[in-house]
């Protein structure tokens, strides 16, 4: 007869322990070790395999310790489960510890029925993380089935990362260079990708096409993440790629089972239209709110958040850190003589093209885009210059006036429309010239003969950047040079290394190299010991956290549009900066006129606002309309000052008119939508449960400080926290830390935390580390070496009046949660520490907080070893049932609080999902399996009076 093993039932097999799971059937059982991960479940087949109903051994009396082991065994254990009860499936399985504040985004989504949020926190402030959070608690609980992450290409790779290191979700990237790969695995040729790979990352832009969006859009599982979903929203003004966008995302929202994320920095662009149709994809009755009116507000609210950094960097009085401020400053160069020629030479051709219209209003388009890049790019170096002079430009054989500005647009300014984004750095072109335009291309290789010529001593931007550099060395800023073009970069990195020689190591990361490599050479570079200096294109200016290794930034080339240089300052001004103050310098050319048009049309009015408000505003839609006119009027007529070019319809003034409402607009709107609804009393009540659970920081910082001190090594106070000597540490422990760290160890207790030193939080690797070691050597009598925690001991201590026994129990709970396809059964566990006075048989529990004091309880006498054996044998010998004594006698008692708290659990559970009314209330239950494992027991007497 085959037994028959029910979720939750403890079984032995393969000489370990395991917890059986739900999925299981008579002759197949899905398994996790006891007090594993879900990264370690199993299958067992049970007509192969021998598996026995398992009991977990109690401690022995031989092999007591003090009772000390009580606060370190329960420390241990909590830091590796991966799998609690409490109303947060996934954060025990977590590789990261989300902030407090980080977990107000996803109290808004438990309490939605369907999830329909907007993530609009500042820059910095962890949207992915609190996104990525949200998708590993509904995949946990059931709710969805699979995850689809939409993002630019340049940012695929980072959210596969960040998903997999530390939210543990394996997704697979859907880019056209994987297309090919991913469609071999798939048997069946009537599958879709979408179909057959339960999570992934796609690009936007390569899906959006409409050959591949009604396929996506078939087969898309039920939870879509939408990065920078301003970017995704039709505004009266997008382009086509813009609509496109807006189309995909809009018919994925019109499934109303659907769950949809828009994560954004910038909900509203100065467009009320594309903001009221950002909110109308989470519910079409939202664009109709009036926002003045309370009730509006308290509507929206329930599906967006928007916090500033004030918001939350003392949240529930813990501490976010973040750069005390941003120091900005120009550096201004002016050209040399040979430079200034050129630049005129130039600027007279370009006028002399421009007005030429004998060969109609397509070739004279064409033109302007070509002109324009050259001027750009000899703003920005001779290399980036000579190349654009030598190359194709992009609109040439182009059959419209209007394809042609699309594509010089998308190539020439820099546009939050851009498809191109893996080829923002790329130079544009300068030669539209037909085959037999022989003196026209004759002229062009003239000029970039003569660009070449400049590149060095005649370029005094070069010279600038060197002093720049040097200077933010000197003063212990790392800096990252942001170049508009890859040849600058190039030419840039080579001009540094060649400079700073042995003062710093200097890196170039350019779109020459696919995304992996990017992030490969800039950890080649953090590796290197000493300073350092990366050039980069606007390839990084997105996505990649640089925070750990730079605390500046040098603006080399400007940029186009400001939202660029602040998403360039966002790599290192935003959470985890070590330093108080990071810096941004822009170089700007005194004597160059398209820079000044940019600087005070647009830079300076864009840094002003950001000072006034905290955070950074974009900046109006028509802004490219009017550097594009502005830049037309200079091509075509004879001013040298650009407040005297002649615009119809355009002025700097009415555009920054409306950029300060937008910034009006920003301010009042994140005073309404700082909380969401969400009280802070809320948080911290569902944080202390959390904590209570997996252990708090305190918890946490004493429990490592105490085991590496029993285990051998030797500890040195630090500012926050302590360093420790590891070489004295066990073999097997130290085999177990992570290689290649300091010597000796750092540890610290807050955030940022430099590479290769270690964090005191549950999700560490060298504080998991050290828990699994001291876990397995308690429960292992066998272990070499010093074993710091024991199943059991006796103590006497002045904290107690009166024979005192603490117990560490481990519950075994069996949830019924509402899932996606109806009720899904799962399987947690949980720790506590119970305790009583007196005798087993009439025991006078204490209630918890005298259990937290008794915890730090100190040795205050000695006991004979064969005493304290004699009264542990007395508890701990078996009873007529096979149960240890203590376990027989307590069993009601235990049993009783097994239930409570379960109910306890079950209520936290409906607690987090009742605001919503949510219908799957009444099928939330959960129940204990019993009897309760008794992990530890140990016994405290009073100190005998002499």
């Amino acid at each position: 007869m085959t037994t028959v093993f029910s979720p939750g039932t403890l079984v032995s097999a393969r000489n370990r322990d395991w917890v059986v799971l739900p999925g299981s059937s008579d002759t197949f059982l899905v398994v996790r070790p006891l007090g594993g991960g879900d990264d370690e479940v199993a299958g067992i087949l049970t007509q192969v395999e021998e598996v026995a109903q398992a009991t977990f051994p109690p401690p022995s009396a031989d092999d007591a310790g003090n009772a000390v082991s009580a606060s370190l065994l329960r420390t241990a254990l909590q830091i590796g489960f991966r799998a609690t009860a409490g109303p947060f499936r996934s954060l025990a399985g977590l590789a990261v510890e989300p902030r407090p504040y980080q977990l107000v985004p996803l109290l808004m989504a438990l309490r939605q029925e369907t999830v329909r949020l907007l993530i609009a926190d500042d820059v910095g402030i962890g949207k992915t993380i609190e996104a990525s959070l949200i998708a590993a608690e509904l995949l946990a609980q059931g709710s969805v089935t699979g995850l689809t992450v939409l993002c630019s290409p340049a940012l695929a790779e980072q959210w596969q990362e960040e998903l997999t290191t530390k939210f543990r979700i394996d997704a697979e990237l859907v880019l056209p260079s994987t297309v090919k790969r991913l469609q071999r695995n798939i048997v069946d040729d009537d599958q879709s990708i979408f179909d057959f790979y339960k999570h992934t990352v796609v690009s936007t832009d390569f899906i959006k096409s409409p050959t591949r969006m009604k396929e996506f859009i078939t087969s898309c599982r039920d939870l879509v993440i939408v990065d920078e979903a301003h970017t995704c929203v039709a505004d009266g003004t997008s382009t086509g790629g813009r609509t496109r966008r807006y189309n995909l995302i809009r018919e994925l929202a019109d499934d109303r089972d659907r769950h949809l994320i828009l994560v954004t920095a910038t909900p509203h662009s100065g467009k009320d239209e594309g903001f009221r149709n950002l909110i109308g994809l989470l519910d079409p009755e939202l664009p109709a709110l009036n926002l003045d009116d309370a009730k509006g507000r308290e509507r929206l609210a329930r599906h967006m958040v928007q916090r500033r950094r004030g918001d939350i960097k003392a949240y529930l009085n813990e501490d976010t850190r973040f750069p005390q401020r941003r120091e900005t400053r120009e550096e201004r160069y002016y050209l040399t003589d040979d430079y200034r020629k050129l630049l005129r030479q130039v600027l007279a051709y370009a006028r002399e093209t421009v007005r030429d219209v004998s060969r109609g209003q397509l070739r004279q388009r064409v033109r302007y885009w070509s002109v324009l890049a050259l001027m750009r790019a000899l703003a920005s170096s001779p290399n980036a210059a000579a190349a654009t002079l030598r190359t194709r430009a992009e609109g040439a054989g182009k059959e419209t006036p209007e394809e042609a500005d699309r594509i010089g647009r998308s190539t020439v300014l820099d546009t939050d429309d851009d498809e191109a984004a893996e080829s923002v750095d790329v130079i544009p072109g300068a030669d539209d010239l037909d085959e037999d335009d022989q003196s026209e291309r004759a002229r062009l290789l003239r000029f970039a003969k003569a660009a070449d010529v400049l590149a060095g001593r005649q370029d005094a931007k070069l010279a600038k950047v060197g002093d720049v550099v040097e200077g933010l060395l000197a003063d212990g800023f790392d800096p990252i040079v942001f170049c508009r073009f890859i040849d600058t970069a190039e030419y840039v990195a080579a001009h540094l290394r060649e400079r700073l020689s042995r003062a710093a190591e200097v890196a170039c990361v350019t779109g020459t190299l696919p995304p992996s490599e990017r992030e490969a050479r800039i950890d080649e570079l953090r590796a290197v010991e000493g300073r350092h200096v990366l050039v980069a294109t606007d390839c990084l200016s997105e996505g990649v956290n640089l925070q750990d290794a730079f605390q500046a930034v040098v603006h080399y080339d400007l940029a186009w549009n400001p939202t660029r240089h602040e998403q360039r300052e966002g790599r290192v001004d935003r959470f985890g900066q070590a330093a108080e103050i990071v810096r941004a310098v822009t170089i700007l050319g005194a004597d160059n006129l398209i820079d000044e048009i940019v600087m005070r049309v647009l830079i300076r009015k864009h840094e002003e606002i950001r000072k006034s408000l905290g955070v950074s505003v974009p900046v109006p839609n028509f802004s490219n309309q009017l550097v594009e006119a502005l830049m037309e009027e200079l091509l075509t007529s004879n001013t040298d000052s650009w407040e005297q070019l002649p615009l119809e319809g355009f002025s700097a003034t009415n555009l920054h008119t409306e950029w300060e409402n937008s910034a009006e607009w920003e301010r009042r709107s994140r005073t309404k939508f700082a909380q969401a609804g969400i009280k802070p009393d809320e948080v911290a009540r569902e944080l202390a449960e959390v904590r209570a659970s997996l252990g708090s920081p305190t918890e946490i910082d004493g429990f490592v400080r105490e085991a590496l001190d029993a285990l051998g090594s030797s500890l040195v106070e630090a500012a926050d926290g302590f360093t420790a000597v590891t070489a004295t540490l066990p073999l097997g422990l130290r085999d177990a830390l992570p290689p290649g760290q300091v010597q000796p160890l750092p540890f610290h207790r807050d955030l940022p935390v430099p590479r290769r030193h270690a964090h005191l939080d549950r999700t560490d690797a060298s504080v998991g580390a050290i828990a699994r070691y001291v876990l397995d050597s308690a429960l292992d009598a066998k272990t070499p070496g010093p074993r710091p925690a024991r199943r059991c001991g006796v103590m006497r201590t002045s904290a107690v009046q009166r024979r005192t026994t603490l117990l560490l129990a481990r519950f075994r709970m069996h949830l019924t949660l509402p899932g996606h396809d109806g009720v899904r059964p799962l399987v947690a566990e949980e720790a506590r520490v119970l305790a009583f006075r007196g005798r087993p048989d009439n025991p006078e529990w204490i209630p918890a907080a005298e259990i937290d004091a008794l915890l730090k309880a100190t040795p205050g006498g000695n006991i004979a070893p064969d005493l304290a054996r004699d009264d542990l044998d007395r508890l701990l010998a078996p009873d007529d049932d096979g149960l240890p004594k203590l376990l027989s006698q307590l069993r009601p008692a235990l049993d009783a609080e097994a239930d409570a708290m379960a109910e306890r659990l079950r209520d936290s559970h409906r607690r987090v999902r009742e605001a919503s009314r949510q219908s799957g209330l009444s099928k939330i239950q959960v129940a204990a399996n019993k009897p309760v494992d008794l992990l530890g027991v140990y016994v405290y007497l009073p100190v005998v009076s002499r």
